[in-house]
């Protein structure tokens, strides 16, 4: 069975999050989204796993699906075209802040789990090393190395990933507090690592200029901190959709078809900066400027694409797996509209097409053109088909800032609005 999965998200008890993130609005956005299992995220959390519990019963072999009663709900405020019940994996991230080989080590890490009674063994293990109930994203003073070995220990069917492995200040590879190898890491643990996530400021291509990375599988998951932000980046499977199968899948790479990407000069992280002083910088010329700002005189924020470039042993990167650069749809929908994105025009023409179409990512990846262009115009089709072809201009990310994917040169997107009448501009 061929299917989408999300396995790194958070819930309402994160810090910064939606108050909507609970198990009812996910479920919703991923049947929008076209996302068949979805991490719960945040299982670390007394409070979350209560609710887990309350709201989920299992359903295949190590995953959960809504009670039918708020199953049934969610489904009467869907379009018909997108109903396709989403099951629940039991996911968290941890980040742990520890001194390790002189330096102080900040780093977050993704764990899955097969059953409730692995979670909340698990719990119980973490909360006698700290305080697990402020933030559904704990902060231990754990090494990830002892982190791993009690993730083991808790389940053998538990899964251990370090997250968005090149984040500068939160990551295993981070320029400002990560490590050179994953044996330097988790020592020897280190071969208990089977997968590394790529976060949203890298793509397989850029992580495959490094042999060391050879062995590891490439995974992608949105991080959302919204319902809606569900599947911007994402992994697609074909397996039997149980857990083990799963697990399996990303161990082996049989039945791991590829990941779904941000373009990752999107990602906030992508080049080296300074945000205060709106400096962003190329990976040369932050070596020009010696890693100093040239305006305030203070430390650059090295990001992803310097630090892959420093630890790369290779110029060509040795693919392995498919994926796939999109761009999210009210995005593109901000971009033809010119308006923003959470905007009441977009939102309505978003829930338009994904009425008449389907779920977003069938949208951006899988339907024709023409029978895009049928429904929305052919202006809409081109910006599908330029993003498929990743023909898009980008104005990358550095030190927390997003970068901007566009399709349409300004001048270009003035004359295709006053041609394209099929389009619904106003």
């Amino acid at each position: 069975m061929k299917f989408i999965a999300d396995l790194h998200i958070h819930s309402h008890y994160s810090r910064a999050t939606s108050r909507s993130l609970d198990p009812e609005n996910l479920s919703v956005w991923a049947q929008k989204k076209g996302i068949k299992v979805i991490g719960t995220g945040d299982i670390t959390h007394p409070g979350w796993i209560a609710e887990l519990r309350e709201k989920l019963v299992p359903e295949e072999t190590g995953l959960f699906k809504l009670k039918p009663d708020l199953q049934n709900a969610v489904d009467s405020i869907l379009p018909s075209s997108c109903l396709n019940p989403p099951r629940f994996l039991l996911s968290g991230e941890i980040s742990c802040i520890y001194k390790k080989n002189g330096k102080t080590r900040k780093t977050h890490h993704l764990i899955l789990m097969p059953d409730m009674d692995s979670a909340l063994k698990f719990n119980e293990r973490l909360g006698r090393i700290g305080n697990i109930s402020s933030d559904g994203r704990p902060i231990l003073g754990l090494d990830s190395r002892d982190l791993l070995e009690i993730t083991l220990e808790v389940s053998d069917r538990a899964f251990f990933v370090p997250a968005h492995v090149w984040t500068p200040w939160f990551s295993v590879f981070g320029s400002k507090s990560g490590f050179d190898t994953l044996e330097e890491c988790f020592e020897d643990l280190a071969g208990h690592i089977y997968a590394l996530e790529t976060g949203l400021s890298s793509d397989p291509p850029m992580n495959r200029h490094l042999s060391g990375l050879d062995r590891y599988l490439l995974i992608s998951n949105s991080d959302a901190h919204s319902p809606n932000k569900l599947g911007r980046e994402a992994n697609i499977f074909d397996t039997v959709l149980e857990y083990d199968r799963i697990i399996q899948a990303m161990k082996d790479g049989q039945g791991f078809i590829g990941t779904i990407e941000f373009f990752p000069e999107e990602g906030k992280y992508h080049l080296d900066g300074h945000r205060k002083c709106q400096v962003r910088l190329q990976p040369k010329d932050t070596s020009e400027h010696k890693g100093i700002c040239p305006v305030c005189g203070k430390p650059l924020t090295i990001g992803v694409l310097n630090r892959i470039f420093e630890l790369s042993d290779r110029e060509k990167p040795l693919l392995s797996k498919d994926f796939i650069s999109l761009i999210p749809l009210p995005e593109v929908l901000s971009e033809l509209l010119d308006c923003g994105p959470a905007t009441k025009k977009v939102i309505s023409l978003y829930e338009d097409l994904i009425s008449g179409l389907g779920p977003e990512l069938k949208i951006l990846m899988d339907i024709s053109l023409g029978d895009i262009s049928a429904a929305a115009g052919p202006l809409f089709a081109e910006a599908i088909d330029r993003m498929r072809r990743k023909k898009v201009l980008c104005e990358e990310g550095y030190d927390g800032e997003y970068g901007n994917i566009r399709l349409f040169e300004k001048s270009e997107r003035l004359m295709n609005k006053r041609q394209d009448a099929s389009f619904t501009w106003e």
